[in-house]
């Protein structure tokens, strides 16, 4: 496995563990967040949910990056449906997921907590709840405790990186 996709939902600190990982990883980091589209930003800070159209060439633009990066990446996204997760496994042969499992309470205090420096409101936390197709029983997902220390989170991810089987 070359890349992985640090996924949930909003708050559940994608950005910070992916930042971890890649260092201690040595490899390039893509955010997701980056990658939307001024349209999809402006959806979001407006408080209405993206759809799947929304979502569709951002999701390409990240097939991109993946596909851009053939020695490894570590791209942070939510990834909420099988169907994302299995476009950007066709990008990438042997992707791995690493999902951030989360409290629907706890991803809202986050979320609150940062919104003075993020693009998403509180008030879409149960939008992506509701979008959530847990990936756990999938192949080449790690499930995580999004509310454990991230030095326990990062060493948990390059333990499960090196002892894992290439898909």
């Amino acid at each position: 496995m070359n890349s992985i996709v640090i996924m949930g939902v909003a708050g559940c600190g994608k950005s910070s563990l992916g930042a971890v990982v890649a260092r201690a990883i040595g490899l390039p980091l893509v955010e997701g967040d980056d990658h939307h589209s001024a349209s999809n930003r402006e959806k979001m800070q407006s408080g209405v949910p993206l759809t799947d159209a929304d979502r569709d060439g951002w999701l390409t633009t990240l097939c991109e990056q993946l596909r851009a990066h053939p020695h490894g990446v570590v791209m942070t996204c939510s990834a909420l449906k099988r169907a994302y997760r299995e476009r950007l496994r066709q990008a990438a042969p042997g992707l791995g997921f690493v999902f951030m499992d989360i409290a629907r309470a706890q991803a809202q205090r986050r979320v609150a907590a940062r919104a003075h420096a993020h693009i998403f409101p509180t008030t879409l936390v149960d939008s992506q709840f509701a979008t959530l197709e847990s990936p756990v029983g999938e192949p080449g997902v790690l499930r995580v405790d999004a509310l454990a220390p991230l030095p326990q989170l990062q060493t948990e991810v390059t333990t499960w990186l090196t002892h894992k089987e290439p898909a």
